[in-house]
Parts: C-alpha cells; sequence; structure tokens
C-alpha cells in the first residue's frame, strides 16, 4: 500500500475533508498532549498501512489538531489516537494513547469489526474501534429537492422505525431493515394520508449497547439511543455500508419522500452518548475531550453526572459541544434536506454547565434562531430522567413539545375515569393552560397517545400491566404507570365481546386524537393494531415484537381503513386544524361560534360533574365546510344528547365508533340524515355528525 505525502493541514472544517488533490483530517482536543492519525485501506484491513504522528507545533492550531494527506482516494479508513492525561479525580480527562478513537465529526462510519464488550474491558485499548471513512458527497443529484415546509396545522406525523418497518419477512422487499426499504413502502404512507414521517434515531449508534443479561439473551440495542457518530448514518440501514454508500442511500430516501410531499422528523439523541458511565467504552468524545463534552461531578471529575438514565449526560452549553450541536443540525438540513428534528430527553439542552435548569440556555437559543434552521421544525421532548419535566414550560419561542400531559388525560378518559370534562376541553383544544401563557399556539402541542416508548395502541386496551420477561431485566425496566385498560381479561383471548370491545376503544383513540386541535402524531402500526405482547420497552427487541408486520394490513383492514378515513376526514376540516385557540365567539353573524361546549343538555357541560365521563361539543365551520357535532360517552351505558338546531340545515352521521364496519365511518354521499333533535350514542363510543343543506 502506497505511503502517502502530508503537509500541516488546516483547523477548519472539523473532519475529514475530501478534496481533488489529498484529505484533509482535523480533530479538537484541549488537553492532549500528541495525536496520531491511523489510516487504513478499508473497512476490513487488520493494520494501518501507515500511521501519522502529528507535530504539536505543525499540525495544531489552538486546540485543533490537522493534517493533509495528499492523493488519499475516496473509501480509506481512519481512526485517531490521543495521547494526554488519564483518568483521575482531579483531570476529568480518559486519555489512553493505546486506543483508537473514532471521529467525532465523521460522515460516514463502519462497526464491523466493534465489540464493546472487549473494549469496556479492564484494557480498553484491547477492543477493535469502529473506523471512519473517508467520503466523496459533493456529486449527489438532487433533481431539484428542497426541504419541505408543511403547514404545522395540516401535518400528520407517523412515528416509525426505519429496520423494524420492513425488516418483517411480509414486508416483500428488496432490502429489509434499510433506507431503500423505505422507498418502497411510501405508498402505503401515501395511502394512509400521512404528511410527515417522524424515523427514530438513525444517527449511528452502538447496538451492543444494553445491560449485561440482555446481551446473553442475544438481544441488541434496536431503537438506537445509544448514538455515537451524529453526523453519520447508521450504517445497518444502508445496504453497502462497507462501501462508503452511507450519505447517498440515504438522500435517496430523503428524496422519494419529498417527491411524495412527505416531510422528514429526525428523532436526535444529543442527551447522551454511546459511551456510557465510568464502565463505558473510549469510542471517541471520552477519549479526546471528556471534561468538555460532559457533566461531571465537582468533587470528582472521575465520576460522571446522570441525568438520562443512560451513564452520562452531554453537557450541551459548553461553547464547544454548543457548536457542535448546532453544527450538526445545520449539517442535516444543507445536506441531507432534513424538515424537522425531535430531542430526545430535550431538557438536557437547558442543563447548564452546573446541572442546573437555564431558560436562557445558549445551545437551545441557538438552535431556535439559526438562520439554516430558521424553516425547520423543533419538536422537544420536555422533560429528562433526571426529574426536570418542562412541558408547557420549554425555553423557546417556537419550539414544539411532545405533550405528555395530552396523552396521559386523553388515555384516562377512554378509560373510563371520571370528573375529566374540563381537562379534556382544554386538552382537545390545543392544550390553552400550556402555550398560551408564553404565547404560543396550538400548533405547538404534539398530541399523541402513544409512541415507540411504551404500550402500542392494541396492547393499551388488551394489558393492565407491561410484560417485559424477555428483555432481561426480570420486568423492572420500562414504565408501570401506563394508564391502560385491558377490556376484561389480561393479553390475548378468544372471547368475541372483549375483542370488539378492544377495537372500539382502539377507534375510540384514533377518534379523539384526530378531531384534537394540535399536531397529532400516530405510532407506525397502530392502524394496523400492531402488537408487542404486553411489552412497553422493545428498546432490544430486533425481532416480530417490534417489526411491522405487514400481513396485518388485511387482517385488521376494518381499522386500517377507519384510521385513514379519520386522516382523511380531518383533513377535509379546516375546523379541526387550527392555527390559534378557540374563543366560543362567532367567526361569522350567520354561522355558529367556532365552540359551543354541552353535556347530555345543549349548553350545559358537566364541567363541575365528578360523576360524568362524558363530553359534547358543536364546532362552526364555513360556507365551504360543514359545522361539526362531536359527543363523547365514556361511561357503560347509552347516553342521548340533545343536537343543536341548524337554521336550513340538518345533522348527518358522520363517524360511529360502535357501529359495525363500514359504518363506523362514512363519507358524504352515503351519511344518513338525523331528523330528530337527540342522538343516542351507545356506551364506549365516540360520535360526529357533519351539517348540511
Amino acid at each position: 500500500m502506497n505511503r502517502y505525502r502530508t503537509r500541516p493541514g488546516r483547523r477548519y472544517p472539523p473532519g475529514a475533508s475530501f478534496q481533488t488533490r489529498g484529505t484533509n483530517f482535523c480533530i479538537f482536543s484541549r488537553q492532549a498532549t500528541a495525536m496520531e492519525l491511523l489510516l487504513y485501506s478499508g473497512p476490513e484491513s487488520a493494520e494501518p498501512f501507515q500511521i501519522i504522528s502529528l507535530d504539536p507545533h505543525e499540525n495544531r492550531t489552538f486546540f485543533f489538531w490537522h493534517v493533509f494527506v495528499e492523493d488519499l482516494p475516496a473509501g480509506a479508513c481512519y481512526t485517531w489516537r490521543a495521547d494526554g492525561p488519564g483518568n483521575t479525580a482531579a483531570s476529568g480527562c480518559r486519555f489512553n494513547r493505546e486506543k483508537e478513537l473514532l471521529d467525532p465529526w465523521a460522515k460516514a462510519v463502519v462497526d464491523n469489526l466493534w465489540d464493546r464488550q472487549t473494549a469496556c474491558g479492564p484494557d480498553p485499548s484491547e477492543g477493535k474501534s469502529m473506523r471512519a471513512m473517508v467520503v466523496k458527497d459533493d456529486d449527489y443529484d438532487w433533481e431539484g429537492d428542497a426541504v419541505l415546509n408543511h403547514a404545522p396545522a395540516k401535518t400528520i406525523i407517523y412515528e416509525f422505525h426505519v429496520g423494524g418497518f420492513t425488516k418483517h419477512p411480509s414486508s416483500m422487499v428488496a432490502h429489509p431493515g434499510t433506507f431503500s426499504a423505505v422507498i418502497e413502502k411510501i405508498p402505503y404512507l401515501k395511502e394512509l394520508g400521512i404528511t410527515a414521517v417522524e424515523l427514530l434515531p438513525i444517527m449511528a449508534f452502538d447496538e451492543q449497547d444494553l445491560p449485561e443479561n440482555s446481551r446473553r439473551l442475544g438481544l441488541k440495542n434496536f431503537w438506537g439511543y445509544s448514538t455515537h457518530s451524529f453526523y453519520s448514518p447508521h450504517p445497518h440501514y444502508c445496504t453497502t455500508p462497507l462501501a462508503g454508500t452511507h450519505i447517498r442511500e440515504f438522500r435517496d430516501m430523503i428524496k422519494a419522500l419529498h417527491k411524495a410531499d412527505i416531510a422528514v422528523i429526525l428523532d436526535v439523541v444529543f442527551n447522551h452518548t454511546a459511551e456510557g458511565g465510568g464502565g463505558g467504552p473510549l469510542i471517541n468524545f471520552k477519549g479526546l475531550a471528556n471534561s468538555s463534552f460532559y457533566h461531571l461531578e465537582s468533587h470528582d471529575l472521575s465520576l460522571y453526572r446522570d441525568y438520562t438514565g443512560c451513564g452520562n449526560t452531554v453537557n450541551c452549553n459548553h461553547p464547544l459541544v454548543a457548536h457542535f450541536i448546532v453544527d450538526c443540525l445545520e449539517y442535516w438540513v444543507r445536506e441531507m434536506h432534513i424538515d424537522a428534528f425531535r430531542f430526545d430527553l430535550a431538557s438536557v439542552l437547558v442543563r447548564g454547565r452546573d446541572g442546573k435548569p437555564d431558560h436562557y440556555a445558549p445551545v437551545v437559543w441557538s438552535i431556535e434562531f439559526s438562520g439554516v434552521l430558521a424553516r425547520t421544525g423543533l419538536i422537544a421532548e420536555a422533560w429528562d430522567a433526571g426529574g426536570l419535566y418542562q412541558v408547557g414550560g420549554f425555553p423557546g419561542f417556537r419550539w414544539a413539545e411532545w405533550n405528555g400531559r395530552y396523552r396521559d388525560v386523553i388515555r384516562q378518559f377512554v378509560k373510563g375515569d371520571k370528573g375529566l370534562a374540563g381537562e379534556m376541553a382544554t386538552r382537545l383544544c390545543g392544550s390553552s393552560d400550556l402555550y398560551q401563557p408564553s404565547g404560543r399556539l396550538p400548533i405547538n402541542s404534539i398530541n399523541f397517545v402513544t409512541c415507540h416508548d411504551g404500550f402500542s395502541l392494541w396492547d393499551l386496551v388488551s394489558y393492565n400491566e407491561k410484560h417485559n420477561e424477555a428483555n432481561g431485566e426480570g420486568n423492572r425496566d420500562g414504565c408501570s404507570h401506563n394508564i391502560s385498560w385491558n377490556c376484561g381479561r389480561e393479553g390475548e383471548t378468544a372471547d368475541g365481546r372483549i375483542l370488539a370491545l378492544r377495537r372500539r376503544q382502539a377507534k375510540n383513540f384514533m377518534a379523539i386524537l384526530l378531531l384534537s386541535h394540535g399536531v397529532p402524531m400516530i405510532l407506525s402500526g397502530d392502524e394496523v393494531l400492531r402488537t408487542q405482547q404486553g411489552n412497553n420497552n422493545c428498546y432490544c427487541q430486533d425481532n416480530e415484537l417490534s417489526w411491522f408486520n405487514w400481513d396485518l394490513v388485511e387482517k385488521n383492514r376494518e381499522m386500517f381503513r377507519f384510521v385513514k378515513e379519520m386522516i382523511a376526514f380531518r383533513k377535509r376540516h379546516t375546523s379541526l386544524m387550527r392555527r390559534r385557540y378557540v374563543t366560543g365567539t362567532q367567526e361569522e353573524h350567520d354561522r355558529l361560534p367556532d365552540i359551543t361546549w354541552h353535556g347530555r343538555k345543549l349548553r350545559q357541560p358537566p364541567w363541575d360533574d365528578q360523576g360524568k365521563n362524558l363530553l359534547a361539543f358543536t364546532l362552526g365551520g364555513t360556507d365551504e365546510e360543514e359545522d361539526l357535532h362531536v359527543m363523547f360517552n365514556m361511561s357503560e351505558r347509552p347516553i342521548t344528547f340533545a343536537l343543536p338546531a341548524v337554521s336550513g340545515r340538518t345533522w348527518h352521521m358522520a363517524i360511529n365508533t360502535a357501529a359495525s364496519w363500514p359504518d363506523d365511518i362514512l363519507l358524504p354521499d352515503s351519511q344518513t340524515r338525523l331528523d330528530k333533535k337527540f342522538c343516542k350514542t351507545a356506551p364506549r363510543s365516540v360520535v360526529v355528525l357533519e351539517c348540511r343543506p
């Protein structure tokens, strides 16, 4: 193998920058006293063909180490070795001059030789490192593609796992579990009516990061909340990762989704990394800038503060780290055309260097005001594992939030809990109590009933307790507060009465979600009643517990049709996709008020009745759009609701979750007219009427 000539290089940009005449390498390390660049001919090479020792005078500018390697071809692999202070309570450093490290700015990484268990052993240098690849990424043909700019109020989010979406044998795709396989399923997303997909983490992560007992069972980190390379697409979602096709394959998926007018939201994990706590491996940040990148205990810098439950916490508001995060996000928007980000455990981003919350956290506001991110959607999971809960109070103005309060109240109400009418009304109308005081809008609320973390929708109506034994942790993992109801029997059953009730409850949840103001998010598979057999923490289950079974689309076509038509129903009614809060006033003199609340009797909502689990309301439409009358009966008995009189028009039955398929949801030309002044609703049902001449 050739030995390549070198020049001092330059300190910007960090990472490996491929050019016609060679590649510039640059990496940050303030405390390092020596640095080496190791070059490999490819991902499977046993030994480096060239080791370049950097001169601290020639190859260092400020705290950046850099070198230019002439004529180095794309496809070559590389790692770094850094020397400096070791692990002590005083230094905050963890340098190991024998350990090969991954470039934090790597655009493509491979992990075919990686063994986390060995890397976590008594001598971390024994573990084979992951490697970065030199890639040429400036010749991609986007065919005019650009970031989409969908109106948030009209967005329907579909959360799914790139691998699990197509790994089941029933998916019938060419390359299961890959970015390319997602392209084959775009017609399904379009038929369902989805306008945006939210992808579980696709930045390169460590699939071997999980507890020892789980590892012994042959499990692996499936969800991907264990990032190590924030600039690189995950190699296992590529068809030919050893050829360095990460960027092209990911861009192909984005371009195809955009051609279908489907926006892409990335779930990003900047709160912790795959390096874990004190016993975790040295992958990159630990071996280069441990004291900068992580929150450490002030009395003993060898110890990590853990606000994430994952062993470490990223020190997001250190200047270097804040710049790293913002630059990374801008890269995914500028170079990968990402439309929005959802930030996992986003409250960590608010913690200052002392670990305390800071409303003016630099990284949060830098993201908010970035010119590159100006049209990019921002969604916060506004809590962390350290007890910081900020739903309704996350800093920033345009940040939307996963509305955990919405989820809990809707679950309680549909389960049958009483006395929730007042709070139900608030959640249905965009949670004004949470967002309006700070000047935010209903579109700041991401409404959801289920997500990847917890029960699927079918399990929510089939289990009272979690059943996570398959994870190998004695059923101790996962949340125990699920606010679920099994409809009379735990788990699988052949009882037709219970199964019918479960299907109705699933429809109730979907109907309420899509009738609510705010931005609805649907968990992949809920539209076909996918089960995880009561496991509410499938993070380590890369198998049929987590995979989308495509046979369910036909088996549960009744539910699929209901969800599909509910989405279409929402899109037909702008009154359900309001950007601003309802006021209860008339917007036009000859129309109904934008909203009017009722109970069984008109204009008598059961705000103070703790014995009731019912609610009704009327939404005023426009000349081009029907008025709507919605009735929720979550009691155990039939309830008759009075209907408001509408001059020159009549009410028509549009949705009835208690009706048999296909009468559960009806298109306008097949709806029946209601000539009476009352409407009788079945127990545990949602009924919606449309008003027209």
